[in-house]
């Protein structure tokens, strides 16, 4: 799974809304016999300079709104400022400007431009048109009055970029001012939560009772931090030595008292409000059927997260059909290792065996490396182009650990000056199993998110609409798609990897499943759970993660079966096209070289590209 902000909108900041692209050139006057001789009329703009003028504006609009955006990219012009996403005006700010671009867009000349061009045109008019329809004021009734939850809202990310290990840099005394500036503004955004909060009270549109208990445990872990021990203190823990003893002593002392005077008060004021304002007034029911609105919100996540127009009972009965057949695979596996049982018995030895049971974090970290050495050699058997950016291997922070997922992919910029970071999650280890470790490396690691989104940000060639942004359905479609690339990178020699690479497909297909069940069909975590626990070897504990995960952020999970199986499809449709003219290091080019597109672009283009060979 990828963390990022660059779709999280509740840590953006609302600056002025208005274009800077430059007005059509107009025709100079005529000059009179005794003026000074007229300038030269400026050349009209052919239609791939009108678009490559209309996505630097709106990527510059973006990033001034969005200040948080810059400072993952490692931009620091905005980097003073945390930014507003949850005001009126900031929602209004959005929506005028996709509207005004999408405006803009429909005056260019599309057959004018390269097919390259034609791709970006229509990425961008999708996502536009999809930004348009999130910040629409129905669907905003339905979401701004929710601006947490447990898995995604600044309270959660925040602290990761301020940490020191995080997206904010620490080389100056200026890196620290900034962070400074962005920590006083942050007890803002944390109040206006509690007012969005209340609205939703008043609008009977609120969270359930499992997510308002979620957030309550997070926010107790922070504040229980205290001051020297806070995540927001661990920069002035370790300072450059080119930064004087008494100015590291002045930062130490700023930092102390920021955090004490105003973000834990904040905190405790959140924490209270939803302990007992919110919480009382939170609803039983865990999914979206249960809500004010629920069933029209859920039929536009799917949308937004698959990049298709799918229905949820469709998406339900594939889930189903892929369960079944990634079962029969699995009891294959159970009888080549020659286990006497059922494949709910093997599930149960998979789980239970200390033989299959991590031995420390220390050892899951070596052991990622050495599954990286692995893959390493092989990795040019299938790409042509490799990422520049190093790839670093830690395990999940322990203040969020509980509530996070197994493993997770942090960005790094583009530059190579922050690396990639793969993320495994260490809590509650005893409960956790090795089968899968390989999967796992190859879906947050290499080839999976650290290529996909390495390669995209280092391709100057791309507008940074494109090297930057993305859709759920392509990025998380494409780690999962890495998985089934493990015969060819020279994993899966053990079966029990084999079979945790099952598991881990199982995974996506469940989720098809349970997503669906919890948000269109009215299941309840408990159902949704033991379906998890009936089908794979998962433990309780990652079952409920899960689960809990889906009911926060509804459609999501739903994303990464959806783009494996079309990336899948497109694959298949070359090779059976193309036969002995087919590539597989130029498939993956194709499919990478663009960024991360919607599905039905990306099969637009894969289309084009066979008809092309074949010719």
């Amino acid at each position: 799974m990828k963390r990022s902000l660059l779709a999280a909108s509740a840590g953006s900041a609302l600056l002025a809304a208005c274009s800077t692209l430059s007005p059509e050139p107009q025709p100079a006057p005529l000059a009179s016999p005794a003026a000074a001789p007229a300038t030269a009329v400026p050349r009209r703009q052919n239609a791939a300079e009108q678009l490559q003028a209309l996505f630097n504006a709106s990527d510059e609009d973006n990033l001034r709104r969005n200040p948080l955006n810059a400072l993952v990219r490692g931009d620091l012009r905005y980097a003073g400022e945390l930014g507003d996403g949850i005001s009126d005006a900031y929602y209004a700010a959005e929506r005028a400007a996709a509207a005004r671009e999408l405006r803009q867009l429909g005056t260019i000349n599309k057959a004018a431009l390269s097919p390259t061009d034609q791709i970006a045109y229509d990425v961008f008019r999708q996502q536009t048109e999809m930004s348009l329809r999130a910040y629409a004021p129905e669907m905003l009734a339905l979401t701004a009055v929710r601006p947490l939850d447990h898995f995604f809202g600044f309270h959660t990310f925040y602290p990761d970029i301020a940490s020191g290990e995080g997206a904010a840099p620490f080389n100056t005394i200026e890196d620290f001012e900034n962070n400074l500036k962005r920590h006083r503004q942050y007890p803002r955004l944390l109040d206006r939560a509690i007012g969005r909060f209340r609205e939703g009270m008043a609008a009977g549109i609120v969270h359930p009772k499992l997510i308002v208990r979620n957030m309550i445990d997070q926010l107790d872990l922070q504040i229980n931090q205290g001051v020297e021990g806070s995540t927001f203190y661990g920069p002035v823990k370790k300072f450059p030595s080119a930064i004087p003893a008494d100015e590291q002593a002045r930062l130490r002392l700023a930092h102390a008292a920021v955090i004490r005077e105003e973000i834990r008060p904040a905190l405790i004021r959140l924490r209270d409000f939803l302990k007992n304002e919110y919480l009382p007034a939170a609803r039983e029911g865990v999914g979206l059927v249960h809500m004010t609105g629920g069933p029209q919100l859920y039929r536009f996540l799917i949308e937004q997260n698959t990049t298709l127009p799918l229905q949820a009972d469709e998406v339900h009965q594939l889930g189903l059909g892929e369960v079944a057949r990634i079962r029969t695979e699995m009891e294959s596996i159970k009888n080549r290792v020659g286990f006497k049982g059922t494949l709910g018995r093997f599930f149960q030895h998979i789980r239970t065996d200390p033989k299959f049971k991590p031995k420390s974090k220390e050892w899951m970290t070596n052991r990622y490396y050495e599954i990286g050495k692995t893959v390493e050699p092989r990795i040019g058997e299938l790409f042509s182009t490799l990422p520049k950016s190093k790839l670093e291997i830690r395990p999940v922070p322990a203040y969020r650990e509980k509530t996070d997922a197994g493993g997770s992919y942090q960005q790094g910029t583009p530059d190579g000056s922050r690396p990639g970071v793969f993320f495994f999650n260490t809590y509650d280890l005893p409960s956790r199993t090795t089968p899968g470790m390989e999967t796992l490396y190859l879906h947050e690691g290499a080839p999976g998110h650290h290529f996909q989104i390495s390669l995209a940000q280092e391709n100057t060639a791309l507008p940074k609409f494109m090297r930057f942004g993305g859709n759920t359905a392509f990025v998380e479609g494409w780690a999962l798609y890495a998985e089934t690339l493990w015969d060819e990178l020279g994993m899966g020699t053990d079966p029990y990897q084999r079979y945790g690479g099952l598991d881990d497909e199982m995974l996506r297909a469940m989720r098809l499943v349970v997503d669906t069940g919890l948000h269109a069909k009215g299941w309840t975590r408990d159902q949704a759970i033991k379906y998890m626990l009936d089908n794979s070897a998962m433990g309780r504990t990652d079952a409920t993660a899960e689960v809990e995960r889906y009911i926060a952020i509804p459609g999501q999970a739903l994303a990464y079966k959806i783009g494996q199986l079309k990336i899948l499809e497109m694959r298949a449709r070359a090779e059976k096209t193309l036969g002995d003219r087919f590539d597989i290091r130029a498939f993956h080019e194709q499919v990478l070289g663009t960024g991360a597109l919607p599905l039905t672009v990306l099969e637009t283009k894969l289309d084009s590209w066979i008809a092309t060979r074949r010719s």
